[in-house]
């Protein structure tokens, strides 16, 4: 049994999935040594849910945000709402944002434009930013590169070993959750091994992002932050490194990159 405190650094506890025990996952995930998960916000809309969830569980933290998925609800007011909601209650990070270029008929250019600003935001108040870059990794790059953002974490990091790396020389750490554990995932599983432990940041992505343990391929079941423990383990087997040293180190990783080093949880 690990005796280190771990750090979900991505949970969507807010999910309607959690509605029926909530309370209960909640508990899980404190009896399982996670200490902290990080609830990052997807619309204006949504940013009640998430304060919610932050209010009732001391040990979660909102980060703020509009998701590239839901371009057709973001309004240009919510950039300017998005400010107000950081001076009421700051967020460990601006999230989730970035750029989706695997959904089918996503507007590239209102996507482009709701990231630049909300990477403008958070430089504006020094806060990093958790990054939605499903197949977007290089255009993303490219806007970090541009407006000069040194801190954050690539979510669900699913690129080459090359952007990899450019990720880390930013700054950057780099989220991994259940999808490693399948071993169908043959680049993802090199890459968790090969990449060095101070570039990754655990995270399940609940309820989603299931790791193998979970359902069965195509039929998927709900993920939850107690997992990231298992996820932790998988790591660890997979680099042959000790769970002990895996935990550590990612949970150091999370608390620099999400300025938490003084968060009295961890």
């Amino acid at each position: 049994m690990h005796t280190q405190p771990l750090l979900d650094t991505h949970c969507h506890l807010d999910a309607s999935e959690f509605a029926a025990d909530r309370d209960a996952v909640y508990q899980r995930a404190r009896a399982a040594g996670v200490m902290i998960e990080v609830i990052p916000a997807v619309t204006r809309a949504n940013w009640v849910d998430v304060e919610a969830v932050c209010r009732r569980y001391p040990d979660c933290l909102p980060a703020w945000g509009m998701h590239p998925l839901y371009i057709d609800i973001h309004q240009e007011a919510h950039l300017t709402d998005l400010r107000a909601q950081i001076e009421a209650w700051r967020p460990v990070a601006i999230g989730e944002i970035g750029l989706d270029l695997f959904v089918p008929n996503l507007d590239y250019a209102t996507q482009e434009h709701f990231f630049v600003e909300q990477l403008k935001i958070a430089r504006d108040f020094d806060l990093p930013v958790l990054l939605h870059c499903r197949r977007a990794n290089d255009q993303i790059l490219k806007q970090l590169r541009r407006l000069k953002i040194s801190k954050g974490i690539a979510h669900a990091f699913s690129g080459s070993r090359q952007q990899a790396d450019a990720y880390l020389k930013l700054g950057f750490k780099l989220g991994f959750g259940g999808a490693f554990t399948w071993t169908r995932a043959s680049n993802l599983r090199t890459l968790a091994k090969d990449l060095p432990l101070d570039a990754i940041v655990l995270e399940t992505d609940s309820p989603d992002m299931p790791p193998a343990w979970i359902g069965a391929p195509g039929k998927p079941g709900r993920n939850e932050p107690a997992e990231v423990v298992r996820i932790a383990e998988c790591l660890a087997e997979l680099r042959g490194d000790s769970v002990e040293q895996v935990i550590r180190l990612t949970t150091a990783n999370a608390r620099t990159v999400l300025n938490l080093e003084h968060q009295s949880s961890v």
